[in-house]
């Protein structure tokens, strides 16, 4: 096959469209990329500030329990037994970690970025 002008100037086109479709595939990249970091950072900071919110919950409603239990218990088996209670409770999040807590995070961030 000879080349033409026309077959010059058709691959030479072909060329300026290819390059142009990978800058915008790179551009779609980028964007996914920034909107998955954007995501990942606000859940996030919103876990952060909703845990903060459940902490101070907890903390006034252990002292609430310790105190209601004072008169039954005294103090200092009240605010044993509220101890007790958190004790048991971080035995079972490491008994099941990988269930509660390894397992959602991992399909959560799969979720996220294979989106």
């Amino acid at each position: 096959m000879f080349s033409t002008d026309q077959n010059v100037e058709t691959i030479g086109q072909l060329v300026e469209v290819l390059k142009h479709y990978v800058g915008l595939q790179k551009e779609k990249l980028e964007l996914d990329v920034v909107e998955k970091v954007v995501r990942l950072i606000t859940v996030l900071t919103l876990t952060f500030v909703l845990s903060l919110l459940l902490l101070l919950a907890l903390i006034y409603v252990s002292f609430a329990a310790a105190y209601a239990l004072g008169d039954s218990f005294g103090m200092v088996g009240a605010f044993a037994m509220v101890a007790g209670f958190y004790l048991f409770i971080f035995l079972l999040m490491i008994l099941f970690r990988k269930q509660w807590i390894e397992r959602p995070v991992v399909k959560f961030l799969a979720s996220l970025l294979f989106e």
